[in-house]
């Protein structure tokens, strides 16, 4: 559910307080958002999730990988099938973060003063707290 417009302004109002105040903090707490995996990163990890197949096979069909009853291939083929899988379907971060100064313009671009009623009534609940 998306947030309405109010919810919105007061949610960049808070972020860029936070960045004023503690700009380091916040752009630790902020990260980057995921992007889609890219051929060559779905490449490598149907690969892997192949050679972990394999493994997994060659683990439960020779004997001579286990120790006692315990197939040690089979299981570190299991968990290279996961993480070839894993890394297929995940992207990589982007590692731009917004500066400090793109999220206060942000911040401020509702607070026109005049049109609907309910913008004029936000803008004086906000001068009510500001002074």
């Amino acid at each position: 559910m998306p947030l309405s417009e109010h919810e919105q302004r007061m949610l960049d109002q808070i972020e860029s307080a936070l960045y004023a105040e503690d700009p380091k903090f916040a752009s630790s707490v902020r990260g980057g958002s995921m992007r889609a995996p890219s051929a060559l990163r779905r490449l490598w990890g149907a690969g892997l999730v192949v050679l972990g197949l394999a493994m997994l096979v060659t683990g439960v069909a020779v004997t001579a990988t286990r120790i006692g009853d315990f197939p040690v291939l089979s299981v570190l083929g299991f968990l290279v099938m996961f993480g070839g899988a894993l890394f297929a379907v995940t992207g990589s971060r982007k590692p731009t973060a917004p500066n400090v100064t793109d999220i206060s313009a942000a911040g401020k671009r509702g607070k026109g003063h005049g049109g609907s009623f309910s913008n004029r009534m936000e803008d004086r609940f906000r001068r009510r707290f500001e002074e």
